[in-house]
C-alpha cells in the first residue's frame, strides 16, 4: 500500500465526483433561488458568500484525518451541549422560537452544530465499546443522543431535533444492532408518543399534524402553507410555468418561498421534469456517499459516514414530503437548496468529514 500513488483529488483530499454534485446542486441552488427570491440581488450576493464560505469549510475539515475527529469527538460534543444551554438562556428569539445566538456582527443557530457532534460522539462510543453494540452500551448511546435533542426540542425546533436523532439512530443501525433491540426500541416509541403528543408538543405543532390529514379545513391559517404548496406543485405540470414565471411564488402566495418551501418554486416553474433532475442529482449524490462509507477501512469511519450521507436522505425526504403534503410541516429546509447559512456550512463540514474519511483511507492502511 506504500507504493500507491494518490491523485490530485486525494493529494487535497476532496472526491472529485462528490464535489461535481455538491457544485450542481448549489448551482441549481443559486438558479432557482434568483427567482424564489424575487430577484433580490442582495440575497443573491448573500448566497454566494454563504456558498463560498461552505466550500471553504468543506476543504478545511477534509484536511483532517479521521482519527482527529474521532479524537476530538468529545470536546465537540461537550461544546454542543453547553452552546444549546446558552441558547436557551440567552438565545436570539425569531417568530416565536429561541434558537438563534446574536454575537453582534453574527447570528447563528448552535442547534446545526449538533448535527455533526451527535453522530461523531455516537460512532466513537460505538467504536470504543465495539459492534454490534450490546443492550449497555445501546441504552449509553440513546442518553448521549437525547440530551441535545431535548434542548433543540425545548427552543422550539422539531424539525431539528427529528434530524438530530436520525443522526445518531443511523450510527447505531450501521453498527449492526440486534433486530430485537430494534423491535423494542419500536415499541418503546409507540408508547411514548401520547406523552410526547399532550406533554411534549407546543399546540401549533399538534396543529401541523392534524391540518396534514385535512388542511382544506382552516385554509387561511393552518392549512395556509401546506394548501398553496400543494397549488403550486400541482399547477407546474410537466414543464413548469418557465424561470420566473410562477404565479404561486412571485404573487407571494407561497409562504418561506426561498427557504422551506423552495421545492414548491421548482415544482411550478419547472415542472416534473425541473423536480426529477433535482432528485436525480439528489440521488446520485447519495449514492456517492453510500460508496465512500462502504470504502471505509476503518468501523468509525464506515459508520459515520453512512450516518451522516443517510441523515442527509432523510433531510431531503423530510422537506420534499413537507412541501408536497404526505408529512406534517416541521420547518427544514431543503438541503443545498434552500437559503440559509447555519444549516449550509454546517453540512458541507459534513461532506469534508466525509471525503476525509474517503481520501485519507491510504494512510489508515499504511498505518496499520
Amino acid at each position: 500500500m506504500n507504493n500507491i500513488k494518490k491523485s490530485f483529488w486525494d493529494k487535497i483530499h476532496l472526491d472529485p465526483l462528490f464535489f461535481l454534485f455538491i457544485t450542481l446542486l448549489l448551482s441549481y441552488s443559486l438558479y432557482i433561488l434568483w427567482s424564489a427570491s424575487g430577484q433580490d440581488i442582495d440575497m443573491m450576493q448573500r448566497r454566494v458568500a454563504q456558498i463560498l464560505l461552505g466550500y471553504f469549510v468543506m476543504i478545511i475539515f477534509a484536511q483532517f484525518s479521521p482519527r482527529t475527529y474521532e479524537k476530538w469527538a468529545p470536546l465537540l460534543y461537550i461544546i454542543c451541549i453547553v452552546i444549546l444551554l446558552l441558547v436557551d438562556i440567552f438565545g436570539y428569539t425569531s417568530k416565536g422560537a429561541q434558537r438563534w445566538l446574536d454575537l453582534g456582527v453574527l447570528r447563528f443557530q448552535p442547534s446545526e452544530i449538533a448535527k455533526i457532534a451527535v453522530p461523531l460522539m455516537v460512532a466513537k462510543f460505538i467504536n470504543r465499546e465495539g459492534c454490534p453494540p450490546p443492550l449497555k452500551t445501546t441504552l449509553q448511546t440513546l442518553a448521549i443522543i437525547g440530551v441535545p435533542t431535548l434542548l433543540v426540542a425545548m427552543q422550539p425546533d422539531l424539525g431539528t431535533a427529528i434530524l438530530i436523532v436520525m443522526s445518531g439512530i443511523f450510527i447505531i443501525f450501521l453498527a449492526g444492532i440486534d433486530w430485537r433491540f430494534i423491535v423494542i426500541a419500536l415499541i418503546l416509541i409507540a408508547a411514548f408518543l401520547p406523552f410526547m403528543w399532550f406533554f411534549l408538543m407546543y399546540p401549533y405543532q399538534r396543529e401541523r399534524v392534524l391540518r396534514l390529514f385535512n388542511p382544506e379545513s382552516d385554509p387561511l391559517r393552518t392549512g395556509y402553507h401546506i394548501i398553496q404548496s400543494k397549488i403550486a406543485i400541482g399547477s407546474g405540470g410537466i414543464g413548469g410555468k418557465g424561470w420566473c414565471d410562477g404565479t404561486q411564488s412571485q404573487l407571494e402566495f407561497l409562504p418561506e418561498r426561498h427557504t422551506d418551501f423552495i421545492f414548491s418554486v421548482i415544482a411550478e416553474e419547472f415542472g416534473f421534469v425541473g423536480s426529477i433532475i433535482l432528485l436525480v442529482l439528489f440521488l446520485c449524490l447519495i449514492a456517492r456517499g453510500l460508496i465512500i462509507a462502504s470504502q471505509a477501512h476503518t468501523t468509525f469511519g464506515r459508520i459515520l459516514a453512512g450516518g451522516l450521507i443517510l441523515v442527509f436522505f432523510i433531510y431531503v425526504f423530510i422537506n420534499i414530503g413537507m412541501v408536497s403534503g404526505i408529512l406534517p410541516v416541521v420547518g427544514v429546509p431543503l438541503p443545498l437548496i434552500s437559503y440559509g447559512g447555519s444549516s449550509l456550512v454546517v453540512l458541507m463540514a459534513s461532506f469534508g468529514i466525509m471525503m476525509s474519511i474517503h481520501t485519507h483511507r491510504y494512510m489508515l492502511t499504511k498505518n496499520i
